[in-house]
């Protein structure tokens, strides 16, 4: 599995689920199972790599604004429902977290701030295809600390100097 099918597949699901990321996962659970385990394998890794591209503080912060807060389980959530968005919306957030205000309107912080299950689903379709836990990936370790500058989660004004149409797309939201 390339890096073109593991997005197609991903949008795929995604449209498939409407946007819903527990549905997704089971899609992309249905999916995987119907390929074999070194495509499963495969896509475990492009999702693992881009998982781990997505620990930086900028996106941190990004999260925090979306979420009203994010601590360290919520972010692991958060990466993996960017990765669900597909690769124009995970790619622009790299480039700048803050256009991620764009979808705000279809955000709904109870369902998308929970798709932990997205980071699963490669686990579950090569068990259930194999019988086996997946194995080691053989990808270098997320980093101790998220890439780039650190940002303080807690301060508010600092959050909304840096994300300023997050702030006042949460803001308005939240109003």
């Amino acid at each position: 599995m390339d890096e073109t099918e593991f997005w197609s597949l991903i949008d795929a699901t995604r449209q498939a689920a409407e946007g819903d990321p527990e549905d997704q996962a089971d899609l992309l659970i249905e999916r995987l199972t119907q390929l074999d385990p070194d495509s499963v394998l495969y896509f475990a890794r492009h999702f693992e790599a881009r998982y781990n591209r997505a620990y930086r503080w900028d996106l941190w912060g990004a999260a925090s604004v979306l979420l009203g807060g994010a601590g360290d389980d919520a972010f692991d959530c958060f990466r993996c429902w960017l990765i669900g968005q597909g690769r124009e919306v995970f790619e622009g957030a790299l480039h700048e977290p803050d256009d991620l205000a764009d979808l705000l309107d279809e955000f709904d912080e109870r369902v998308d701030g929970d798709a932990e299950d997205l980071g699963y689903a490669a686990d579950e379709a090569y068990e259930q295809l194999t019988g086996a836990e997946l194995p080691d990936l053989g990808l270098p370790e997320q980093p101790s600390e998220p890439l780039g500058s650190p940002l303080d989660l807690d301060d508010e004004a600092a959050l909304a100097e840096r994300f300023p149409k997050l702030w006042e797309g949460r803001s308005r939201l939240r109003a």
